[in-house]
């Protein structure tokens, strides 16, 4: 009934469960399961492919995606990434972070003469946020220190919580240019990478039809010995001419089209928020601004150091952008008018291609390990 000798196959499986191949079998069985569901991802993805346009198949992935990724964290993160998903209902930027800093630009303007009176340049320029005032674990928050005091410009800082680094905030006053001008210069990625000699790449990767957000890759030049800095976040920017006001705000995120490069260093914290408020109006010249900005720059220096560095550099930038818009003014350069186009406006440079995803097969890898500098 039996064969004197076992077949090939079990007597190979019996030999190696003995050495510890059981483990082996398992694995490679896994292999093959898996690989059979990939290849029917595959034949599903390429059926919605021939049946639905990209934005339906985009609406498709972010139900998919959020029955899958269960509660919010840096997991269901991961697996968005591994999965090749950008998944905007979480990244975007929404209307309250807008409001939150339009409204901290109003709590300014309500403190009378805060920035003519002598002696409370050095308080904190505006009370806690809501966000500040209910964290219950801190019973005090540090206060903003006066770093820069000029007539037109002024530059605060304060601790962040538990780390080594410090949030900035700038007010500043300009009466040359007007704050369409202004404005339109600061998003304008093609002018930029002509005024911005630091600036190595500039790109737009992707844009939300919903809410008009932008994810950017941006890659800078750092002060020698430094490496070279890249940045992948998304914008987002409001033009309200009934309250007269713009905002513009920003924050680091990941995006599975631009994956970590070993030629540079990736900054995953950063944020920005910049507030516009015209004098008389968009087309007319002067204007007040709020600037508040933070990153983790990744650098092995002091504290004091990079302090020093941000200091210095963000007048810099801001005198760059200012000289920026004087020559878009007065040499007539063409610069795109964001404040009159449509919000969601789909733009040549916002197109998702399938280039940009094909991208990552090359980044996909782990990315050379790096001292930071």
């Amino acid at each position: 009934m039996f064969p004197r000798r076992p077949p090939a196959t079990l007597a190979a499986w019996l030999a190696g469960a003995r050495g510890g191949g059981l483990l082996a079998v398992l694995a490679n069985q896994c292999r093959f399961v898996t690989g059979l569901r990939v290849r029917r991802a595959q034949q599903i993805a390429q059926l919605y492919g021939r049946l639905y346009s990209e934005s339906s198949r985009c609406v498709l992935l972010g139900r998919l995606w959020r029955r899958l990724r269960g509660p919010p964290g840096h997991a269901s993160a991961l697996m968005a990434a591994l999965a090749g998903v950008f998944v905007w209902e979480e990244e975007r930027i929404q209307e309250e972070e807008l409001q939150r800093s339009i409204n901290e630009m109003k709590r300014l303007e309500e403190m009378s003469n805060v920035f003519q009176s002598s002696g409370v340049e050095n308080h904190p320029p505006g009370p806690k946020t809501p966000a500040e005032g209910n964290e219950k674990s801190k019973d005090k928050e540090e206060p903003w220190e006066m770093v820069m005091d000029k007539k037109h410009f002024k530059l605060w800082r304060r601790p962040i919580t538990g780390t080594h680094l410090y949030q900035y905030r700038v007010f500043g006053t300009y009466t040359d240019v007007t704050p369409r001008q202004f404005f339109n210069v600061q998003l304008d990625t093609e002018y930029r990478k002509k005024w911005d000699a630091l600036v190595i790449k500039l790109e737009v990767i992707e844009r939300d039809v919903v809410s008009g957000s932008e994810v950017l890759h941006w890659v800078t030049h750092f002060p020698y010995p430094m490496y070279s800095r890249d940045y992948v976040y998304v914008r987002r920017y409001s033009v309200d001419e009934e309250n007269n006001v713009m905002v513009l705000v920003s924050r680091a995120v990941e995006h599975p089209s631009v994956p970590e490069s070993p030629e540079f260093v990736r900054v995953r914290s950063y944020e920005s928020q910049m507030v516009i408020r015209p004098h008389k109006s968009f087309d007319e010249n002067g204007f007040d601004y709020l600037l508040t900005y933070s990153d983790n720059p990744q650098t092995v220096f002091p504290r004091y150091c990079v302090s020093w560095m941000v200091s210095s550099g963000m007048p810099d930038f801001l005198e760059k952008l200012h000289m920026a818009t004087l020559k878009a003014k007065n040499m007539e350069i063409k610069v795109k008018d964001y404040i009159s186009a449509k919000p969601l406006e789909i733009s040549s440079e916002a197109k998702t291609t399938a280039s940009s995803s094909e991208r990552k097969s090359e980044g996909s890898r782990g990315p050379a390990r790096i001292e930071y500098a």
